[in-house]
């Protein structure tokens, strides 16, 4: 047997016993007459040593030369250890080797296997393997396999079937772009690879399966924003003869079953808000509430005076910074030209520090008096020792760029704390977005996203008026899922298909197999999918999506380690019926 324990499982208790062991050789530090060398597996690091009174000259001599990640094998006696170290539960002994083998020598690393390596991203993303042996990576990957197997055994006792759905199937048009598989047995035809399994899991609904969960891979070719991957992980769930509020419950509980088993949180009712209300108190429709900062509408106290900025302004709005009295003249300058970024967009911002005395100090103070700032503080919730941060302009662009600065003033405060967690429903999404270059709408989520009762009919005279029965949830400002109640009428999903440009033929070409199905009784159902790269990432304090997936792509979707995507060979280009136009 290679062996008997593992490198992180030996304690005082088998001192004096015989043990086998084998593993990478983390570190080698020679002493002349002695020789202790860590051995690292996955559980952890056993010192092992070796010494001229206690060990043949050859095997001593042996130890010397082994490179680190070596791999070896060694037999030997569990030992008390003379110096013990606290910082590692093996810390208390060490093993005493009278056998070594080499099982497989390794060359030079291009960086060190420590928690704090040397090593760039770059070059850790071409030896991912490499890199998966330092603790960090690999207990990100321990720790999203706790997380994915508490939700699938959470799933599962709530009565979910596990069901797999095609990777290879047809390209529809719902949102990204697809990634497209040439077909060689169907000449000129193509597969597309799922952007999610969403009609699929409807069909489980028709099937009778009544309750569904996945956790599948899903594909979309479209360029990478920050922390995006082309190819991602969902955990795709669906009901049937469910309203929102049956999802909602189902989906809390989940969340709330992990909140508990990984950290120990309970956590009360999620609070519910509408999209209108997210974006009219935060700026964005995934409002972080780990803090406040909420938005206050400044039109009715700031215009008809003559400061024409606010008054020409489709929206003057402001923010609250707690204790920002205390900036500088070159700190606001600073905050000032960061709103005026490119990234942001501003043209400038106004501010009023709120002094401990009670009176104010702003960059307006030509035009407003202390009455008028008073009024700003009230709307804003600015409190003495305050600063209020007002930008102004177009309302969707104005809002989404005070929310970039409240996101910016939480992060340098330290109120965007990962230890916390504060989850949220957005509900009553808009059901239609229009596109202001086209002047179109197109579906806010997917074209089977049903309306709130009572609003079809507001489809032919106000399309941008009418909510759906849409619902996201939110965990410390990110989207970690989001679905909706779905429409199961053929006729309504017509209508649907009609508003969004299709026509009948288009319809029937691209979804007619799912309006087929819909003639044969199709229930009322509903569902969600999570992101589990994110969720994971979140719950393990951390930002960086990458840091919880073995072998992420970059931001140019490319794989460096094994240097995908690759050119083809002229042959197989034949056999695919493909020609290049480069």
């Amino acid at each position: 047997m290679y062996r008997n324990n593992t490198c992180g499982a030996l304690r005082a208790s088998d001192i004096n016993s015989e043990v086998v062991l084998s593993g990478w050789v983390h570190k080698v530090r020679d002493k002349g007459f002695v020789v202790w060398i860590d051995l690292r597996d996955r559980y952890g690091i056993t010192q092992l040593v070796l010494d001229q009174d206690r060990t043949p000259v050859q095997l001593l001599d042996m130890a010397k030369e082994l490179g680190r990640e070596t791999v070896i094998q060694v037999k030997g006696q569990v030992i008390e250890r003379a110096s013990k170290n606290p910082n590692i539960p093996t810390g208390d002994i060490e093993v005493l080797v009278g056998e070594l083998q080499i099982l497989n020598e390794s060359i030079l690393p291009p960086f060190t296997i420590e928690d704090e390596t040397d090593g760039g991203e770059d070059i850790r993303m071409k030896y991912r393997y490499l890199d998966i042996r330092r603790n960090p990576v690999k207990d990100n990957l321990i720790f999203r396999h706790k997380v994915t197997m508490e939700v699938r055994k959470y799933l599962s006792d709530q009565g979910f079937i596990e069901v797999e759905t095609p990777y290879l199937i047809k390209s529809t048009p719902e949102g990204a772009r697809d990634f497209l598989v040439p077909s060689r047995m169907n000449e000129g035809q193509f597969y597309a690879l799922p952007q999610s399994p969403q009609t699929f899991k409807q069909l489980l609904m028709v099937g009778g399966m009544d309750k569904y969960f996945q956790i599948v891979k899903c594909f979309r070719d479209e360029d990478l924003r920050a922390d995006r991957q082309p190819e991602f992980t969902q955990i795709d769930c669906e009901m049937a003869f469910v309203e929102q509020e049956d999802i909602l419950n189902a989906f809390e509980g989940l969340t709330k079953h992990l909140l508990k088993e990984i950290h120990g949180i309970d956590t009360g009712d999620f609070p519910r808000i509408t999209f209108d209300e997210a974006m009219q108190k935060y700026g964005n429709d995934k409002p972080d509430i780990r803090f406040g900062m909420e938005f206050g509408e400044l039109n009715s106290v700031a215009q008809h005076k003559e400061f024409n900025v606010f008054n020409t302004a489709e929206l003057v709005v402001g923010i609250a910074v707690p204790g920002g009295a205390a900036y500088t003249r070159k700190e606001i300058d600073k905050l000032i030209d960061w709103v005026k970024r490119p990234q942001v967009g501003a043209k400038g911002m106004v501010y009023v520090k709120c002094n401990e005395d009670g009176s104010y100090k702003s960059s307006v103070d030509k035009f407003y008096d202390q009455e008028d700032l008073a009024q700003w503080a009230e709307v804003t919730g600015a409190k003495a020792g305050d600063l209020i941060c007002v930008l102004s302009g177009n309302t969707n662009e104005t809002r989404a760029q005070l929310s970039a600065l409240r996101m910016e003033l939480a992060e340098r405060l330290g109120l965007r704390k990962p230890d916390e967690f504060a989850p949220l429903w957005v509900i009553d999404f808009p059901l239609l977005e229009l596109d202001e270059e086209t002047g179109t709408y197109h579906a806010m989520h997917h074209p089977f996203t049903s309306p709130k009762p009572g609003q079809l009919e507001l489809l032919d005279s106000k399309p941008g008026d009418v909510k759906a029965n849409a619902y996201d949830l939110v965990l410390n400002g990110n989207e970690i899922g989001g679905g909706s109640i779905r429409i199961h009428d053929k006729e309504i999903q017509a209508t649907m298909f009609k508003h969004l440009g299709f026509t009948p033929e288009e319809a029937k070409e691209q979804f007619g197999f799912l309006m087929d199905a819909f003639q044969y009784g199709a229930p009322p159902h509903g569902g969600i999918a999570f992101g589990l790269d994110r969720l994971v990432s979140i719950l393990g304090g951390q930002e960086t999506i990458r840091d919880f997936i073995a072998f992420p792509k970059n931001n140019s979707g490319r794989d460096v380690m094994i240097d995908a995507p690759a050119n083809i060979d002229e042959e197989q280009l034949k056999e695919l019926h493909l020609k290049l136009d480069l």
